[in-house]
C-alpha cells in the first residue's frame, strides 16, 4: 500500500529513546513486557487520551479557583485601600490642625474627641486586614489539601503504585499539618474568628474522611502483602508454651531495600495523619479539658498488624473451648514472639512521626490483650454464664469460673511484665494498667464482677465455716513473730485463718484494673467474709452467756478468745486500711458510668472495711462491759452481809484478822475471775476491764456504806481503811496506785481519818478546802454528809 505525502506530513515522528525519563521507561516496561501486548496499544491510546482530558479538565479548574482567589484578594486590597486612604486623610487633618497656631481651647477639645475613636478604627482596620490575610491563607491551603486528597484517590496513580503517589499524599499530610498550626495559632490569639476554624474544620473533616480510610487501606494491602499475618498452622498445644524464639518468622524483620522503605514511609504517614488528628481533637476540646483528662488512641498502626493475627487465631480458639488455658497461651506467646521487633524497627518512626506519649511495645500489647478480651466477651464469658443458671452444672461452672479469672491474672502479669521491660512506662498511671489487662472486661460487664465476687465469697465461707466449727481452732492461740500484734491481743488461730482469707480476696482484687471495681468486689467479697466471723464471734458469746450467764470459768476462757479474736481482727484491718491501696479507694473515685442515684462502693471518709471496722469495735466494747458485769454481780452477790452489817463499824476491831470476814469470800472470788479473765484476755482488753470492774466497786461502796448514814468510830474508820486496802491489793497487780482507781473511796477515808476540829474548821471553808486537802472527786454536800458520820471517842 502506498502512502501518500500528506499523510507522512500528518504522521508525527517519535522522540529520540534519550529523552525519555525513567519513569516513562517504568510505564513502557509495564505495559508492554512481550510482543503479544502490542495488540493491546489502541485501547491503551485510549485510556491516555481519557486521562488527560480528565488532567485537563482539573487545570482548568484549579486556574479558574486561582483567578476567583486573585478576584477575592483584590476586592479585598481594595477595600483596605480605600480604608487606609481615609485614615492617612484623617491623620492630615488631625496633623494640620495641631500645627496651627490658633491654638483655641474648643479645637484642643475636638482633636482629643477624635483621636480615641481614631485609634479605634485604624485598630478594626488592622484586624479586618489580619483577617482576610489568614482566611486566604487558610483557603489557599484547604485548597491545596482538597487537591492533594482528590489526587491520591485517583484511580491510576494509586494503580501505578509510583513515588508522585506517596509524595502527593505526604504533601496532603503536611499541608493538613502547616494547617492546624494555623489554626491552634487563631483559637489561642482569636477567639472570636470561631466562625473562621468553624467552616476550615469542616472543610478539612471532610478530606481527612477521604484520606484516612485510604492511608489505612493502602497500608493494610501493604502489610498483607509482605505475608503478614505468619503462619500460626503449625502450632500445638505442646508448643504454645515454648520460650525458643530463634525460629519465629518475623516478617517485619525479613523486609529489606524498597519494600522496606515502602512500608516505612507508609508506617510513618499513617502515624503523622493520626497524630495529627489528635492535636485537632486537642484543639476542639481545648475548652473542656476537665471532660477529657486523659484522651488515647490506639495506634492505627499497630492494630492493622493486630487484626489478622486476631483472626488467624480465633481458629484455633474454636477447637479450645473447653480449654481456655491454650488460648491465653497462644496469645501470650504470639505477643512475646514479636514484642521486640516494635521496639526495634517501629518505634524510631513513631518518634519520627512527633507521636508524643505513644509506645510501640505498649500498643503492641495493648492491642493483643484487647483483641483476647473481646473474644473473652463475646464467646468464653457468655457460656460460663449460662451454666451458672443451669442445676446440673452449677458447680462445675464455679469451678470453670474460678479457674478462668486465675489464668486471667496469671495472664495479665506476664504481659505486664513485657510491658514493664521497658523501663518507660509506670503501670500505675492512670488508663495504662486498664488498657493491658484482660480483667477489663468487667469494666463494661459489673455484673460479671458480682458474679465473680459472688463464687469467690461462696467458697470462701465453706472453708471458713469448717474452721470455725472446729473447736482447737478457738483454743490454739496464735504464734507468729512476723505478726507484732499476735503477742498483744492473743488471738486463736481461727483468726488468722480468717485474715489469710481475707488476703486472699484482697490479692486477687489488686489485678482488677480500675479502683471503683476493686472497692466493689471486696465489699461484694470480703465484707461479707468479715461479716461471718463477726456472727460466728457473736453466737459464741451468746451461747456461753445463755446457758450460765457466764458464772462459768470456761464460759469466760470462751468469751475472752472471741473478745481477743475481734479485737486482732480489728488492729489488722486498722493497719491493713492506712495502705495506699486502701488510701485510694477512699479518694471516693465512682464509676464514671454510674449516675449520682446509684450505689457507691468507696467509702471517702471511713475507708472500705469503716463498718465492718465499728461492728467489731461496737461487739468488743459491750462483751468487755458484759465480762465486768458478771464479775461485778458475784462480787456484789458475796457482800452483801457486808454491807448490811451497818453496826460493825462501831465495833471494835478484832485484831487477829486484817479483814473483815465477810469481805473475804468476795475478795477472794473477785481475785479468783480476774485472773481467769486476766489469764486468757489480751492485755488491753482486760485493762479496760479491770478499771471498768474497780470504778463500779468505788460507786458501790461509796453508795451502800459511805452514803447510807454509817457512824463510824476510830475502830470502824481503821476497819474500814484496812479491808480497803486488802481491796486495793486485789488490783495492785495491775497498777503502782491501785487507789488511784478507786477515787471516791479513797477520798472518803481521807476524810474519815481527819481529827474533828479539822474537819469542822475545813468544811466551814467550803469547796476551796476540799481541794487543797486532795478532795476533787466528791462534792461539798458528799464530804459534808461523810463527815457526820463520824463518831469521835
Amino acid at each position: 500500500m502506498k502512502i501518500e505525502p500528506r499523510e507522512m506530513d500528518a504522521i508525527k515522528p517519535l522522540p529520540q529513546v534519550s529523552t525519555f525519563s525513567a519513569s516513562v521507561f517504568t510505564f513502557l516496561d509495564d505495559k508492554f513486557r512481550d510482543a503479544a501486548d502490542l495488540s493491546q496499544s489502541p485501547a491503551l491510546v485510549s485510556e491516555l487520551k481519557t486521562e488527560i482530558s480528565e488532567l485537563d479538565q482539573t487545570l482548568s479548574g484549579l486556574n479558574r479557583r486561582l483567578e476567583s482567589g486573585l478576584a477575592s484578594y483584590a476586592s479585598f486590597s481594595d477595600r483596605i485601600g480605600g480604608l487606609l486612604i481615609g485614615v492617612n486623610a484623617k491623620l492630615a487633618d488631625l496633623s494640620s490642625s495641631s500645627t496651627s497656631d490658633r491654638g483655641k481651647e474648643e479645637e484642643k477639645d475636638v482633636a482629643g474627641e477624635e483621636l480615641p475613636s481614631l485609634a479605634k478604627e485604624v485598630a478594626q482596620v488592622e484586624s479586618v486586614r489580619a483577617y482576610a490575610e489568614t482566611a486566604l491563607k487558610l483557603d489557599t491551603l484547604v485548597g491545596d489539601i482538597e487537591d492533594a486528597v482528590m489526587s491520591s484517590l485517583n484511580k491510576n496513580l494509586r494503580t501505578s503504585r509510583s513515588s508522585g503517589f506517596e509524595e502527593v499524599r505526604l504533601h496532603a499530610i503536611k499541608t493538613l499539618q502547616k494547617t492546624e498550626e494555623i489554626l491552634s495559632l487563631v483559637a489561642k490569639r482569636h477567639p472570636r474568628w470561631g466562625r473562621l476554624v468553624s467552616a476550615v474544620d469542616h472543610r478539612v473533616d471532610r478530606a481527612l474522611a477521604m484520606l484516612r480510610p485510604q492511608a489505612i487501606a493502602d497500608y493494610r494491602a501493604l502489610v498483607s502483602s509482605l505475608g503478614w499475618p505468619p503462619q500460626l498452622s503449625n502450632l500445638t498445644s505442646s508448643s504454645l508454651d515454648s520460650k525458643a524464639a530463634e525460629d519465629v518468622q518475623n516478617p517485619l524483620f525479613n523486609m529489606e531495600g524498597n519494600l522496606k522503605s515502602q512500608y516505612c514511609g507508609n508506617f510513618h504517614a499513617l502515624c503523622s495523619l493520626q497524630g495529627l488528628q489528635l492535636q485537632r481533637k486537642s484543639r476542639q476540646l481545648g475548652g473542656h479539658k476537665g471532660e477529657s483528662v486523659f484522651f488515647h488512641q490506639p495506634l492505627w498502626a499497630i492494630e492493622e498488624l493486630v487484626n489478622p493475627l486476631t483472626v488467624a487465631s480465633q481458629r484455633h480458639f474454636a477447637k479450645w473451648s473447653e480449654k481456655p488455658e491454650f488460648i491465653f497461651a497462644l496469645v501470650y506467646k504470639v505477643t512475646r514472639d514479636y514484642v521486640d521487633s516494635m521496639d526495634e524497627l517501629l518505634q524510631p518512626l513513631v518518634d519520627k512521626a512527633k507521636l508524643a506519649g505513644y509506645s510501640c511495645r505498649e500498643e503492641w500489647v495493648s492491642a493483643m490483650v484487647s483483641s483476647l478480651s473481646l473474644y473473652l466477651v463475646k464467646e468464653i464469658f457468655p457460656v460460663y454464664v449460662g451454666q451458672l443458671n443451669e442445676p446440673d452444672l452449677s458447680s462445675e461452672a464455679k469451678v470453670s469460673w474460678l479457674h478462668l479469672i486465675d489464668l486471667m491474672i496469671s495472664f495479665d502479669k506476664r504481659v505486664q511484665s513485657l510491658v514493664s521491660q521497658s523501663g518507660i512506662l509506670s503501670l500505675q498511671e492512670d488508663g495504662n494498667l486498664l488498657r493491658i489487662s484482660s480483667l477489663s472486661v468487667f469494666c463494661d460487664r459489673p455484673d460479671w464482677l458480682d458474679i465473680w465476687a459472688e463464687i469467690e465469697l461462696d467458697e470462701r465461707l465453706v472453708k471458713l465455716n469448717a474452721e470455725m466449727d472446729n473447736d482447737r481452732n478457738w483454743t490454739v492461740k496464735v504464734q507468729d513473730e512476723l505478726i507484732s500484734t499476735s503477742n498483744v491481743y492473743r488471738p486463736p488461730i481461727v483468726s488468722s485463718i480468717l485474715l489469710q482469707h481475707l488476703s486472699s480476696i484482697i490479692e486477687r482484687s489488686k489485678s482488677v484494673p480500675a479502683i471503683y471495681l476493686r472497692a466493689r468486689f471486696l465489699r461484694l467479697a470480703a465484707s461479707p467474709t468479715i461479716q461471718k466471723f463477726l456472727d460466728g464471734l457473736l453466737l459464741r458469746c451468746q451461747e456461753a452467756e445463755g446457758l450460765t450467764a457466764l458464772t462459768e470459768n470456761n464460759d469466760l476462757v470462751k468469751v475472752s478468745n472471741s473478745i481477743n479474736a475481734g479485737h486482732y481482727i480489728e488492729s489488722v484491718l486498722e493497719e491493713w486500711c492506712e495502705d495506699v491501696f486502701f488510701l485510694e479507694m477512699g479518694t471516693g473515685q465512682d464509676n464514671p458510668q454510674e449516675g449520682p442515684g446509684q450505689e457507691n462502693f468507696t467509702e471517702p471518709s471511713e475507708g472500705i472495711f469503716g463498718e465492718e471496722f465499728e461492728k467489731l469495735e461496737k461487739f468488743r466494747l459491750e462483751w468487755i462491759n458484759k465480762l465486768s458485769v458478771v464479775v461485778l454481780r458475784g462480787f456484789d452477790a458475796r457482800t452483801r452481809e457486808y454491807i448490811k452489817n451497818r453496826k460493825q463499824w462501831q465495833e471494835k476491831r478484832d485484831k487477829e484478822w486484817t479483814v473483815s470476814r465477810a469481805l473475804v469470800g468476795a475478795l477472794d472470788y473477785l481475785q479468783g475471775k480476774t485472773s481467769i479473765i486476766e489469764e486468757n484476755l489480751n492485755k488491753a482488753d482486760f485493762t479496760a476491764t479491770w478499771r471498768s470492774l474497780a470504778s463500779e466497786i468505788d460507786k458501790l461502796f461509796f453508795s451502800s456504806i459511805l452514803m447510807a448514814n454509817v457512824k463510824f468510830s476510830d475502830d470502824g474508820v481503821e476497819r474500814f481503811r484496812e479491808d480497803m486496802e486488802v481491796l486495793y491489793g486485789v488490783f495492785r497487780a495491775w497498777c503502782v496506785r491501785p487507789e488511784g482507781f478507786f477515787p471516791k473511796l479513797s477520798e472518803g477515808l481521807t476524810l474519815l481519818k481527819m481529827k474533828e476540829k479539822q474537819v469542822k474548821e475545813g468544811l466551814s471553808r467550803g469547796e476551796k478546802w476540799l481541794r487543797e486537802n486532795g478532795v476533787r472527786h466528791l462534792s461539798e454536800a458528799e464530804a459534808k454528809k461523810i463527815a457526820k458520820s463520824r463518831v469521835f471517842s
